[in-house]
């Protein structure tokens, strides 16, 4: 995915960047490739590949949510900063809290934001499930099974709030006795699924609330 074929894909998302929002995501992409140099962050490190299936794949949570309208949003298991950062860069009206258990991943996150003068974003070195607070959304991308992730996660859901699951293939792990011992407890209201424009791997995007 090229600089033209990104911003024709977000177009379609009613997303438009600025140019400082794009001179970001460059800086991002270049400084996820140094620092991969010397920790494992991504195997995706080809520019085209990056753009489409880090970046623009971030920015397709927006297909389910209007990200105008979040003031809050965790990012639980964000890794190399996949979606947190990216949302970020192109929602800094909302403030976003990176959790992630790996304290190289932390040091890393801390130096992009500061390089990328990023404000109202924070970062937790702790897992999921051991950190407290409330957020309007709550996501999380392929970081484990549907079925483990919602007890990593929902604790987190305010009252009115979602829980985003980003995910590539679900038909086995959200099985229809997955999906009736989800809703005993949460409500499944949406299931998103689309193609990455380019390559047509199929991405979904998992809505649940609490009961």
């Amino acid at each position: 995915m090229n600089r033209e074929e990104f911003l024709k894909e977000l177009e379609i998302l009613k997303i438009t960047p600025t140019e400082r929002q794009l001179n970001q995501l460059e800086k991002f992409y270049e400084m996820l490739i140094k620092w991969n140099q010397v920790m494992n962050l991504t195997r995706i490190t080809k520019k085209k590949e990056v753009y489409l299936k880090h970046f623009y794949d971030s920015l397709t949570i927006v297909r389910v949510v209007d990200l105008n309208n979040i003031k809050t949003l965790c990012d639980v298991g964000t890794g190399a900063g996949f979606p947190g950062i990216v949302l970020k860069i192109m929602y800094p009206n909302i403030q976003i809290t990176l959790i992630d258990s790996l304290q190289k991943r932390i040091n890393y996150l801390n130096e992009v934001i500061k390089e990328l003068d990023l404000q109202g974003i924070e970062t937790i070195h702790k897992r999921g499930e051991d950190y407290k607070g409330q957020y309007d959304v709550v996501v999380s991308r392929a970081v484990a099974n549907i079925e483990k992730l919602v007890g990593y996660t929902m604790h987190l859901v305010s009252i009115d709030g979602i829980f985003i699951a980003m995910k590539a293939n679900i038909e086995e792990e959200l099985n229809d006795t997955v999906k009736e011992k989800l809703e005993k407890k949460y409500r499944i209201t949406k299931i998103e699924s689309f193609c990455l424009p380019l390559e047509n791997s199929t991405r979904n995007l998992i809505v649940i609330k609490r009961k």
